[in-house]
């Protein structure tokens, strides 16, 4: 092959190369956009968020002291109830016989005590004229101290009876909100201070106790920055807001008032307790919730969560870099400030975090994008 017709080849294949170049850059499809902004700096307060729930402050089994038929019921299931009302009337017919016997018994005894007294006083006048002997006096009054002890017996019994009487009348030992009757009337029941029939139960709700668990390592290092243990036992206690798991808003205020003595060994946690008060009865113990308190306040970095993505067990967010290509970064997340998610780290305030258009497929790690002026702010409220 000559070297004119050899050179001939090889610009034609030249000339093919640049054309099917300039056809695929003709055909390619152009960088995505996205909308791009630097985290908003801001000055935020910390917030620690604890779950749990929400237990009476008082609780009581309602059981009768004495046995007996149960005659009437005084309540209504689930009504609020104050300390000292009546609940449950047992039959009161043999206990006043009883009363009625120890009154007879005490009657009995007095008579005893005044025939003896008047033994004595004649003994005693008649040892002048030695008319009686001294061992006979000493008799009588012997006789009445033992009537006097009898009838000191005797008055015990009587008011032992009478408060089996008043027994009879089982009544409300705590103000709250009484649960269902577990025995209707008409049913034998037992009393006294083991195996007694459980009528019912009673709870105080106002003020009503939240319970949750913090972390051996938060518990260090709330204890490091101050005395929390005397902290929850002062009057003022620590100020703590709690919602509802149906709720948005922090708006239920109250104070951390117990903080227990030792952490749980299998765990790792100590349980706090935060008092609240319940004017309205809405609060019912066993509701979930979430609690927190201030922690101070720190400069943070914050994004919208729309920006944020989940990468397996990681959060992360899509950031351009040089080249104007995406650059996947791994942040951990903060509570929510303003509307905006607050990162702890992962960010620094010159990254271009992609809060716009990051929906779009074509958008992905290592892909050029052409990025445009985006804005990042703060939630108004009205």
């Amino acid at each position: 092959m000559s070297r004119s017709r050899l050179f001939g080849l090889v610009l034609t294949a030249a000339s093919t190369v640049l054309i099917a170049q300039e056809a695929s850059a003709q055909g390619a499809p152009p960088a995505p956009p996205v909308q791009v902004s630097n985290p908003l700096a801001k000055r935020v307060a910390n917030w620690d968020e604890f779950t749990g729930r929400f237990e009476a402050s008082d609780q009581v089994e309602v059981r009768a002291r004495v046995s007996g038929f149960i005659e009437k019921v005084h309540f209504r299931d689930g009504a609020m109830v104050q300390k000292g009302d009546l609940l449950f009337t047992i039959d009161q017919r043999p206990y006043k016989l009883a009363v009625d016997v120890a009154k007879a018994d005490v009657a009995r005894a007095k008579a005893q005590v005044e025939l003896s007294q008047n033994e004595v006083e004649r003994a005693e006048g008649l040892t002048q004229n030695r008319t009686i002997t001294a061992r006979d006096v000493d008799q009588r009054r012997a006789n009445l101290n033992s009537a006097i002890g009898s009838q000191q017996g005797a008055e015990a019994n009587l008011k032992n009876a009478e408060l089996n009487l008043e027994w009879t009348e089982v009544r409300a030992p705590i103000a709250g909100r009484i649960s269902n009757r577990r025995v209707d009337a008409g049913n034998l029941i037992a009393g006294g201070q083991s195996g007694a029939t459980l009528l019912t139960t009673i709870v105080a709700t106002d003020p009503i106790y939240f319970t949750f668990d913090v972390s051996e390592a938060d518990y260090l290092r709330y204890a490091r920055g101050s005395n929390v243990r005397d902290t929850a036992s002062r009057d003022s206690g620590t100020p703590v807001e709690v919602k509802l798991s149906d709720e948005t808003k922090w708006e239920r205020k109250g104070k951390v008032d117990f903080l227990d003595n030792a952490l749980n060994a299998r765990s790792a946690t100590i349980r706090g307790r935060a008092v609240f008060a319940n004017k309205d009865q809405f609060l019912t113990p066993g509701v979930f919730g979430r609690l927190r308190f201030f922690a101070g306040e720190a400069d943070a970095l914050l994004i919208p969560d729309t920006a944020i993505s989940a990468d397996q067990a990681n959060k992360i967010v899509l950031t351009v870099g040089p080249e104007n290509k995406v650059v996947p970064k791994t942040i951990v997340l903060g509570p929510l400030s303003d509307g905006l998610r607050v990162v702890r780290s992962g960010l620094t305030p010159d990254d271009k975090v992609i809060v716009g258009g990051n929906a779009n497929p074509m958008v992905r790690p290592g892909v050029p994008v052409t990025p445009q002026p985006g804005e990042i702010k703060v939630a108004t409220t009205n």
